[in-house]
């Protein structure tokens, strides 16, 4: 046994600046350490000892509270997967490697060394690549074919005038001013210095399936070997009197946040209408802007379909604790510019006016393609169309879901970077079939479901634990069998919940 003293840092963490004690690290488990003023992830297995960034390369997650299967780490917060072994992020919504440190062992006291970078993967892959849409499929997917080596042969088209961007934190931290615009960028590295071709602004006209030609409104024309569509989908906007007037905003792209945020620093109040995640989101961030907010909604019980009544209560009553006005089961019948008049004849005054109801899919590029279209982009478990040098993927994309039998079409941002990288490995010559099981989170105010799965509709609701405390699961459950979970404050359970589902479809 060696006689020197392990130090413990911070909040108790292993302090690696002057080594520490072999027998310190416990076998096989996930061990938070310091190493020159940086959080580092330490695992252990026999003599083998690997040593990481210890916080997700995604939003910062503490990586030892995730969850380690073999060699797949997942990350607690937003479910992406890291290689144990090398670093490397296996699936979104991460997707730079973590970065390993070198170990040095003198006796029985372990030193590190500076930070070494993932292995890349080494491929020669080669194509002509296109990508229709700059959001979370089209960057996952040009992501992936970078690390296979592909990146000069792709080009991505986007009708965003920015380069790829992580849009979950608009309606998030980035409204409510405590995310700043270089934090929001997707990826460690911009693809352009990858070798992939941006066109940002361009709008594509159609797509020439016979001549494999991506045909831009300029005039100009783009050959494929192999096509992704991802286009994501478009804002709704209500039909009444005012409702495209300049102080009336959308949500959707950074620019679209990037008014709004301008919008609220000069604005006392804030009238939004719509209930949904967006609408929502939007109303916790502009409170904490300290901006007076009303939601109007013609739901008189706002995500009760996603989420049941328990939750939903539960929700609406977050809101009204922090003075969210809700008028609910009512709408807007007029906006002249400076209050929004509702069909009950009540008038709330506004500086500007949200509009959060939703979008609807961009299916048209691919229905005057003359691709099976049925309420989305048919796909097969490859995300292949029904044409086979074509792939969808993301808020367009229909594919057969295993877990719950279903053909689904979600707008969930973990659905479609998992879906670009899936697309993107089959674009090469792969056969992954697309199996992930659907996810998606929000936060409003101190409340932050976590939700596993999908459920239309079910038998019963089983909660265990205390919504109120913030401390619960929650399982939809049709036929005996659980379709969705949520989780409040129970992080790792959903990590668990995650393997169990996979497992089960592993053995069906």
């Amino acid at each position: 046994m060696a006689t020197n003293e392990t130090t413990k840092g911070d909040g108790g963490r292993l302090d690696f600046n002057h080594g520490v004690d072999i027998e310190a690290l416990r076998d096989g488990q996930l061990i938070e350490g310091e190493y020159s003023g940086k959080t580092i992830l330490v695992l252990r297995r026999g003599e083998d000892i690997r040593v990481f960034r210890g916080t997700c390369t995604h939003l910062g997650a503490p990586l030892s509270e995730g969850l380690l299967s073999g060699d797949r780490l997942r990350c607690p917060w937003h479910q992406a997967c890291f290689d144990i072994k090398t670093g490397e992020a296996t699936a979104a919504p991460a997707f730079a490697a973590l970065k390993r440190f070198d170990v040095r062992r003198e006796g029985e006291m372990i030193h590190l060394e500076a930070p070494q970078p993932a292995a890349p993967v080494q491929e020669n892959a080669s194509g002509v690549f296109v990508i229709i849409g700059g959001g979370a499929a089209g960057f996952a997917a040009a992501d992936m074919l970078c690390r296979h080596s592909a990146g000069r042969g792709v080009t991505l088209v986007s009708e965003d005038q920015s380069p790829p961007y992580e849009r979950t934190l608009l309606t998030k931290d980035f409204l409510d001013g405590s995310w700043d615009d270089p934090r929001i960028n997707l990826g460690a590295e911009p693809l352009d210095r990858r070798g992939v071709t941006l066109q940002l602004g361009a709008k594509v006209a159609r797509v020439d399936r016979d001549r494999h030609v991506v045909r831009l409104d300029d005039g100009r024309e783009l050959s494929y070997q192999k096509l992704l569509l991802a286009p994501g989908a478009a804002p709704r906007w209500p039909d009444f009197p005012g409702a495209r007037l300049p102080q009336t905003h959308v949500l959707r792209t950074l620019a679209d946040c990037q008014a709004i945020v301008a919008a609220a620093k000069e604005a006392r109040r804030v009238v939004i209408l719509g209930s949904s995640f967006i609408g929502l989101e939007a109303a916790a961030s502009l409170r904490a802007r300290g901006l007076e907010v009303d939601v109007v909604s013609q739901d008189t019980a706002p995500m009760q379909r996603v989420f049941g009544p328990e939750i939903s209560t539960a929700m609406v009553a977050t809101h009204r604790k922090n003075g969210v006005r809700l008028h609910l089961g009512r709408q807007i019948k007029n906006f002249d510019g400076a209050a929004a008049t509702l069909d009950d004849g009540a008038n709330l005054p506004a500086d500007f006016l949200l509009i959060g109801i939703g979008v609807t899919p961009r299916l048209d590029l691919a229905e005057e393609a003359g691709l099976t279209v049925e309420k989305g982009v048919v796909v097969d478990q490859f995300l292949t169309t029904s044409d086979p040098d074509i792939f969808a993927a993301g808020d367009v994309a229909a594919w057969p879901d295993p877990h719950s039998g279903q053909r689904l079409r979600v707008e969930h941002w973990n659905v479609a970077v998992r879906q670009g990288q899936v697309a993107a490995q089959n674009m090469l010559g792969g056969e992954i079939p697309y199996r992930d099981v659907p996810f998606f989170w929000t936060r409003q105010f101190d409340f932050s479901p976590l939700y596993l799965g999908h459920a239309t509709e079910w038998d019963e609701i089983k909660i265990d634990g205390d919504i109120e405390r913030r401390d619960c699961a929650v399982r939809y459950i049709r036929a005996g069998r659980v379709m969705a979970s949520v989780m409040i404050g129970r992080e790792r359970e959903c990590l668990e919940e995650r393997e169990r589902m996979e497992r089960a479809l592993a053995g069906s």
